[in-house]
C-alpha cells in the first residue's frame, strides 16, 4: 500500500464572482519533500495555499492534507498545518516567549507540554538564546520571520506552508532561514513560495509552477530543464564573428542556436549557445574552433540555466499556449 502524501490536490477552482483564480489545479506533495510552489503576482500561489490551509473554500474541486478532506474537516486540517502568511501579522507589543506560549495555547498544547514545546520551537529558529524576552515590535525583520516561523511549528504539524518566507530579508538574514528550512528537511513537509528564486533553487527538492491560475510545470530542476531548455549551453569568448563561429562548428556536424551575443570593450565576443551532440561536447567544440581559420577561441565553458530561465521559459510556453488556442475564451484572473 503506498503511503499516503502529506498534501494531494484535484481539479481545485476558486472563483471571486466573474474572476477565476485557480483553475483545476492538480498536484501531490509527499511527506518529508521540500516543494517550492512558484508563480508570477496573481498567478495563483497564495490563493491556492489559503485554501489547503482551511482558511479560504474552494469553489470545486477536492484537497486533502494527511489524508483528511480540506473541504469536510477544515479544523483538523488546520491542526495538521503550520502556515505562515506572507504579511505575518504579529503583536508588536508583546516578547517572543510571551507569543509563542499564547499561540501554543490555541493551538492545544496541554500545560504540561506547553514550556518544553515552547522551548524546542525557539531553539530550532534560533530565538532560545537571542530574542526570547525581546518585544516583537523591536524585532528586524529577519527575527520577525524567525518568530513566524516559530508559530507555524508549533502544535507538531506534518504540514509547513511558508508563503514569501524570505521576502525584504538582506542576504545574511536570508541564509539563515535556509538553514532553518534545510533542518525541517526529512522531518516536515515544507510548501514554500517566493519570488527569490535561488533560494528555492538552493532549497527544495521539487518546484510547482503555476501561471494564470494554472499549473504549467512540475518536477525537479534538472527534469524542467529537459522540458522546457533541452540541448546543452555553453559560454565562448572568442576573437572573430558569430558567423564564423557557427559556420566553424556546423563545419564539423554540430547543430548550433545562438542564443546570446555581447561585444567586449577589446572587440572580443561573449556567446551562449545552445549545441546538440552527444558525448562530451566541450573538447569537441575546442577542436573544431582550433581548426578555424578566421575565429580564435578564448575560453569556453558549459552553462546550465538556473530556475529563472526554466521559470520564464515555462510561463512564457503557457502564454503563448493560451494565444495559440483560438476557441479558448479567456480567463479573468483574479490577484492572490
Amino acid at each position: 500500500m503506498e503511503p499516503i502524501p502529506s498534501i494531494r490536490v484535484e481539479n481545485l477552482t476558486r472563483q471571486f464572482g466573474g474572476l477565476t483564480a485557480i483553475q483545476n489545479v492538480s498536484f501531490t506533495v509527499n511527506r518529508g519533500e521540500i516543494v517550492g510552489f512558484l508563480g508570477p503576482n496573481g498567478a495563483g500561489k497564495s490563493t491556492t495555499m489559503r485554501i489547503l490551509s482551511g482558511i479560504m473554500p474552494a469553489t470545486s474541486g477536492s484537497a486533502w492534507v494527511s489524508g483528511v478532506a480540506v473541504a469536510q474537516d477544515p479544523h483538523l486540517v488546520k491542526q495538521r498545518i503550520g502556515y505562515m502568511p506572507e504579511n505575518n501579522p504579529l503583536p508588536d507589543d508583546m516578547r517572543v516567549i510571551e507569543y509563542l506560549r499564547f499561540r501554543a495555547r490555541l493551538k492545544g498544547v496541554s500545560g504540561r507540554k506547553l514550556r518544553a514545546t515552547v522551548q524546542e520551537v525557539m531553539e530550532t529558529c534560533d530565538l532560545a538564546r537571542t530574542a526570547r524576552r525581546k518585544i516583537i515590535g523591536t524585532l528586524s525583520k529577519g527575527f520577525r520571520q524567525r518568530v513566524g516561523i516559530a508559530d507555524a511549528l508549533l502544535g507538531n504539524p506534518e504540514v509547513i506552508i511558508m508563503d514569501e518566507p524570505t521576502i525584504g530579508l538582506d542576504p545574511h538574514q536570508i541564509q539563515g532561514i535556509r538553514k532553518l528550512i534545510d533542518n525541517l528537511r526529512g522531518r516536515l513537509t515544507v510548501v514554500l513560495s517566493s519570488h527569490i528564486l535561488p533560494e528555492i533553487e538552493r532549497s527544495c527538492d521539487r518546484v510547482i509552477i503555476i501561471n494564470r491560475g494554472r499549473i504549467v510545470a512540475s518536477g525537479t530542476s534538472d527534469s524542467l530543464r529537459q522540458e522546457f531548455l533541452p540541448g546543452n549551453r555553453f559560454e565562448l569568448q572568442v576573437a572573430g564573428s558569430e558567423r564564423s563561429v557557427t559556420e566553424a562548428l556546423k563545419a564539423k556536424g554540430f547543430e548550433v542556436e545562438m542564443l546570446q551575443s555581447e561585444t567586449r570593450e577589446d572587440n572580443t565576443l561573449n556567446l551562449t549557445l545552445r549545441v546538440e551532440g552527444n558525448g562530451e561536447l566541450g573538447p569537441q567544440l575546442i577542436a573544431a574552433l582550433n581548426d578555424a581559420a578566421d575565429c580564435t577561441l578564448r575560453s569556453l565553458a558549459p552553462r546550465v540555466p538556473n530556475l529563472e530561465e526554466i521559470f520564464l521559459a515555462a510561463t512564457k510556453r503557457s502564454w503563448e499556449e493560451t494565444i495559440d488556442s483560438s476557441k479558448a475564451k479567456p480567463v479573468a484572473i483574479a490577484k492572490s
